[in-house]
């Protein structure tokens, strides 16, 4: 019907309004974890580490994707989304 397909354009319009405010807030954590790549460069453990934080922060858009609910959408947070 022509109300769900409205439904879904305004709740896919959402995710994306949602997931530009999140790249927004990541945007300074990824820098931050940059940063520690570059006082880590030796230590391949922790370089791992780092890199395992940086792809929690990057597939949070992803994660987006996944929410069904305006809700749900307005509750999303990087905290919650990076879990």
């Amino acid at each position: 019907s022509n109300k769900m397909k409205n439904i879904t354009i305004k709740i896919n319009k959402a995710k994306e309004i949602k997931k530009d405010m999140l790249r927004v807030e990541r945007e300074p954590l990824l820098t931050a974890l940059d940063i520690e790549v570059m006082k880590n460069i030796t230590d391949s453990v922790k370089l791992a580490e780092i890199e395992s934080e940086k792809q929690k922060l990057r597939d949070i858009t992803t994660k987006v994707d996944e929410l069904t609910t305006i809700e749900e959408l307005k509750s999303a947070t990087i905290e919650n989304l990076i879990l």
